[in-house]
């Protein structure tokens, strides 16, 4: 079997790419050729088919230059004829069996999907956010969750100005949206991988057949990640500081127990300063990745993910109940799907300081609960989310789809949601 993975980074940037890798280095292992494409960038890992990738396009550069290239850039974020070419030559040189794109968006466009869908290739895609759905991709207006454009006709990111409040930014993704349902990308491909069941259900029967869809939940290395029994007295965030991911929430709740409760977060973000500045008596440890991230998880008491958008199959919950650490998290999107309150961890609802207040002062209180919840949330982990079950089910869906079987893919049985 030969396997092309599409992804605009080809260094882990966030869970997408946790989720890239690990697929990717299980694919190698199982004797399945792997065809990397993606974007150049100092960052990458070494891949024998770099020659391939699309130049660097950094959509966050704000500089001069990069104002003055702006239509280009815009063009180039709706359609990517280099990404087309290239891809395209790389399909020719390397005859894959299936495509299988992850993070494309904007660098790579979903242009490639037509590009290899033209050669006779299937495709699959990875529903690692929302945007097939929502232009922006977070299902977020005004710092709220929003399902406006899931009638598909997307003129609402427009009249919102759903782009960080810029007009022109929000035509943009408005054209880039628009355009992609003409070319018909999306509809063209053979199957997608929903993450979560909130997932599947948000885009089943609007943007996908029922058909196509299937539920693999991101898997985590229970058998790389030893439980740990360590508990140092604090607790954990990690991810971005960001206003979406409910950082603000924890910090505010964390604020008025600040004497009583120690809080460790690590990641950093647009909030950065701001959260620096406003709540001096939490300790912000910048991004942590590789043995010091591990080392913070391990040695937590409790690990929390207090998001206020729909979150799809967050990592950093899995990573958590693989290292026996309870997690208190936001009951919206796919984190109940993750969490058994009362069993595995504790819920709250998103933006409720006062609730998410409660549980920490609970469970910090209370060492045995923490273990108990613990202990079931890396059993959960072991039987409903390891990395083994993941990548059964994603083999099993690959040889359906080459074999024109995917309306009888096997699927993986779906975590009992708790909402």
């Amino acid at each position: 079997m030969k396997v092309l993975l599409a992804n605009k980074f080809f260094f882990r940037n966030g869970g997408s790419e946790v989720v890239l890798f690990q697929e990717r280095d299980y694919l190698r292992k199982a004797q399945v050729e792997v065809i990397d494409f993606s974007m150049d960038d100092d960052r990458n890992l070494a891949s024998a088919y770099a020659g391939f990738f699309v130049g660097n396009q950094n959509y966050e550069d704000h500089s001069r230059a990069a104002r003055g290239s702006q239509l280009r850039a815009a063009l180039k974020l709706i359609h990517s004829s280099e990404a087309v070419r290239k891809i395209g030559s790389l399909i020719d040189h390397t005859r894959p069996d299936v495509v299988h794109c992850h993070n494309i968006y904007h660098q790579l466009t979903p242009s490639i999907i037509g590009a290899a869908k033209r050669r006779g290739v299937p495709v699959i895609l990875t529903l690692h956010d929302y945007k097939p759905i929502c232009p922006v991709y977070l299902r977020l207006r005004n710092g709220e969750p929003c399902s406006q454009c899931l009638d598909g006709g997307f003129s609402k990111v427009v009249f919102n100005r759903c782009a960080d409040g810029s007009l022109g930014k929000s035509l943009v993704l408005f054209a880039e949206a628009v355009t992609q349902r003409l070319l018909g990308n999306y509809e063209s491909l053979n199957a997608v991988i929903a993450p979560s069941e909130f997932m599947r259900d948000s885009v089943t029967g609007r943007r996908f057949p029922p058909e196509k869809v299937r539920v693999i939940p991101n898997g985590v290395d229970t058998g790389g990640i030893r439980p740990s029994s360590e508990d140092r007295n604090y607790v954990f965030y990690m991810g971005r500081l960001s206003a979406e991911k409910g950082i603000e929430t924890l910090l505010a709740a964390h604020a008025a127990i600040a004497d009583q409760i120690k809080l460790l977060v690590a990641g950093t973000g647009p909030l950065e300063e701001e959260l620096h500045a406003r709540y001096p008596k939490a300790h912000f440890l910048g991004h942590l990745s590789g043995p010091a991230l591990a080392d913070a998880i391990r040695n937590a008491s409790v690990v929390v993910t207090p998001s206020n958008c729909y979150e799809n199959c967050p990592m950093s919950v899995l990573e958590a109940m693989a290292y026996g650490k309870p997690v208190v998290g936001s009951r919206i999107g796919g984190i109940p799907e993750l969490i058994v309150d009362g069993e595995t961890g504790l819920l709250f609802p998103p933006g409720d300081q006062d609730e998410l207040r409660e549980h920490l002062l609970s469970l910090m209180e209370n060492p045995a609960r923490r273990e108990r919840l613990g202990i079931a949330g890396r059993r959960r982990a072991e039987e409903r989310f390891s990395l083994e079950r993941h990548n059964a089910a994603l083999m099993a869906l690959y040889r359906n789809v080459i074999e024109g079987q995917v309306g009888i893919a096997t699927r993986v049985e779906p975590a009992q949601t708790n909402s």
